[in-house]
């Protein structure tokens, strides 16, 4: 098995809040994540695909796919977007970066497969500090 990955970025504004919760227990989950007029960030989407060389191509799937796949699917969606109200996919869901992780999967994996490649794990990066990884479990 051999993992090829793809980097990507994107800038987005997002806010961190629950509408069913008070502004005070916004403010203590969140922090400044929940300001009412949003954050934003310069995010990286890391793609690793897995699967076997093809003895014909020496590859595993076609980067220039890949990057086809990523922006089609994820980055033409969300770059310089607002996430809470501009992206329908990701309508109704909170914009944690773990939320957008799995949100991306769901748009990225069926068009991976089917270029025969497997989606093997997604990473957000957010800031310098904080980043997810998301294996589609």
């Amino acid at each position: 098995m051999v993992y090829i990955q793809r980097r990507e970025t994107f800038s987005a504004s997002h806010r961190l809040h629950n509408a069913d919760w008070s502004d005070a227990q916004n403010e203590a989950v969140f922090g400044k994540c929940s300001n009412r007029f949003g954050h934003g960030h310069n995010f990286q989407l890391i793609v690793t695909v897995k699967g076997h060389v093809d003895p014909q191509t020496g590859f595993v799937m076609n980067l220039v796919d890949l990057k086809a796949i990523m922006m089609a699917e994820v980055i033409d969606h969300v770059d310089h977007r607002n996430l809470n109200e501009d992206v329908p996919f990701l309508a109704g869901i909170m914009p944690s970066t773990e939320n957008l992780a799995m949100a991306f999967w769901k748009r990225l994996s069926p068009a991976i497969e089917a270029k025969g490649a497997a989606l093997h794990c997604i990473r957000i990066i957010e800031t310098e500090n904080n980043f997810v990884e998301y294996y589609g479990e």
